[in-house]
Formats: C-alpha cells, structure tokens, sequence
C-alpha cells in the first residue's frame, strides 16, 4: 500500500518523484517529517508500506509505487530499506539512489553475508535477537539506544514495542542485480550509528562510488535529523 501527495511542479522538465523505502523493524510512519518537507519543497511524495518478511515481496512493493510515480524516481533506502533500492532501482524509471544509513549490497550478497563479518574495536554489536522462528527484533531494552539515541524516550519505547518482526527471507536472500552499478546513487552516513556500523556504511558508499554527507546522528536520521534528510534527498534530486 502506497501514500501519495504532490506538491506544485516546475514548468519545462518533470520535477523528480520521490520515494522513500523504510528499513527493518519499523514501518512508514518513520517519514513522516521528511514527507512533509519534500512536499512542501514542491516534490511528488510516494511513501512504501512493505512487510519485510521477504526482499522479494518487499521490491515489489517498492516496484508499485515507482510505476506510480509521475516523474523520474529518486529512490530513497533506510537501513534495510538500501537492499530494496539497491535490487528495484535497476528499472529505467529509477534516476538517481539515495541511501540513508543503509546497506548497499552488490550482487550475490545479502543482508546476512554483509553483517556476518567481525566488528571492528570500538564497534558495539546491534542488539538484535530472535523473535520467533523465522523472525528477528531488536531488544526493546537495548532499543531507545542502538536505533535512535538522540529521539525522545517515549517515541522510541513505543517505537520498541511496536516493532515489525524482520524476515529471515528478507536478510538471507541475496540480490541478483545491484542498481548502483548503473545508476547514480548518494549516501548519508550516520557518525553515530550503533545498528549499521559507520566503518561499514562508508565501504558500501565507496564501493557503490557514491558521494558521502556525513550527519552527527545514529541510526533512525530521518526521526531526529529530518531536515537534514530533507536537504540530502532534496540535493539528490536537484541532480536527476
């Protein structure tokens, strides 16, 4: 399920669409400041709802709301909203890729095989554990911390018990085709991230060849930095 609004648009080219793709354990609501933003900006607006049981699922999902779309899309991932980007960006409508402390895996890897490897000193694992068989959560009590430091505590224990079980489907598959190879794609690095560490970020970003904003915030950017997000995404498009 797809939200849309389109704000007023330029005359001559096509103003880019916008869509914004949502990681693990949250759901769209996580936008909801950036929508507005981009909106007001004069941008079209398209928000994904997907249940991040399977990457599959999850792309076709995104693939919807990128045929929605009126203009050139500028496709937006979070966390593990990049995988989703990085395998439905590859379609000619997709202009540009705008990762949001997110995963960028190439082809052939999945979410698991780019979290598998050992962190380095200083990096403090994600709190991640089992929900059920065939489900990951992030501890709710490791939650307020590791996703969003800087968000009020009462948002982010709400967040905590809210939480949308990720897929083993969805972390375990790996893609077959890797968008950045041929589209051009930016990235957001969270200095402060305890859910993807930043030494990893900054590898996907340069192997993907995209130019770096470094933001002082952890994971959940969009919540506490929004504005910033905002301008990241807003530049995106201004290259589209």
């Amino acid at each position: 399920m797809n939200s849309s609004e389109t704000g007023g648009q330029a005359s001559g080219s096509p103003t880019p669409s916008i869509v914004l793709v949502h990681g693990a354990f949250v759901d769209a609501s996580g936008w909801q400041h950036v929508y507005t933003d981009l909106t007001a900006r004069g941008f079209e607006v398209l928000v994904t709802q997907h249940p991040t049981q399977s990457l599959d699922g999850d792309v076709a999902v995104v693939e919807q709301a990128i045929a929605a779309a009126r203009g050139p899309v500028v496709l937006v991932g979070h966390s593990y909203g990049g995988a989703i980007i990085t395998a439905a960006g590859i379609g000619p409508k997709v202009a540009a890729l705008a990762y949001v402390a997110a995963f960028a895996p190439d082809v052939g890897e999945s979410i698991a095989m780019l979290t598998a490897g050992p962190l380095e000193d200083g990096e403090i694992p994600a709190p991640v554990i089992p929900a059920s068989e065939g489900f990951l959560i992030v501890d709710p009590a490791g939650f307020p911390q590791a996703f969003a430091a800087e968000v009020d505590a009462q948002i982010t224990r709400f967040m905590a018990a809210a939480q949308l079980p990720w897929g083993l489907q969805a972390i375990g598959t790996p893609l077959t085709e890797a968008a950045w190879k041929s589209k051009p794609s930016t990235y957001l690095l969270a200095t402060e991230d305890r859910m993807i560490p930043p030494r990893a970020q900054r590898q996907m970003a340069r192997r993907a060849g995209a130019p770096i904003t470094e933001v002082d915030a952890s994971h959940a950017v969009m919540l506490s930095q929004p504005t910033k997000v905002a301008d990241f995404i807003a530049a995106a498009a201004a290259t589209v």
